[in-house]
């Protein structure tokens, strides 16, 4: 099943957005249903907890709110991946693609993480997979985690767009709640 939850009802889809020919997963309304936040919150603690994570990453900006949530309920250090410039400190830096354009992602060299720890990384979607894919080469690269301590966690996955695919495909575990085929 692609939607074990019940959560797609609470997702909307916005065509031609933000270019044309893009089909855009909306998670406002999830968001902005409690029951369904909630829902959302826990599911993703729960897989986290399961995973035995130490440290909880996310990616600017969407990820952030789900993984605020789950490093709080768990009481573990919230990482931060981020858009160039928006960190205060030193930073490693990786460049990749999206599905419309590309970009780079930042994490501050001072961030408290180390080879054994096992991060899970949280983003709202995965699509073709390069932002979760950059955000964990940052850690495996420049703070030696090793790709089985990753876990890439997502509430959509776009599957026929290869992400999810790819990712598993080098090496680093992924989990999502819903699936659009």
């Amino acid at each position: 099943m692609n939607d074990p939850l019940n959560l797609k009802q609470y997702i909307r889809t916005v065509n031609d957005f933000p270019i044309d020919g893009i089909t855009f997963r909306d998670i406002t309304s999830l968001i902005e249903t409690p029951e369904a936040f909630i829902k959302t919150c826990s599911e993703l603690t729960r897989i986290s907890q399961s995973f035995g994570a130490t440290s909880i990453a996310s990616i600017e900006s969407r990820g952030f709110i789900f993984a605020g949530s789950i490093a709080k309920d768990l009481s573990l250090p919230f990482i931060l991946a981020r858009k160039p410039g928006k960190l205060p400190n030193e930073t490693y830096i990786k460049d990749f693609d999206l599905e419309y354009g590309s970009t780079s992602i930042e994490i501050q060299k001072n961030t408290m993480v180390n080879e054994s720890d096992r991060v899970v990384i949280v983003d709202d979607l995965v699509a073709t997979g390069g932002t979760a894919i950059a955000c964990s080469e940052l850690l495996t690269e420049n703070f030696n985690i090793k790709k089985e301590n990753i876990l890439i966690l997502a509430v959509i996955d776009l599957p026929d767009l290869g992400g999810s695919k790819l990712i598993a495909d080098q090496g680093y575990g992924i989990e999502t709640l819903v699936s659009y085929h």
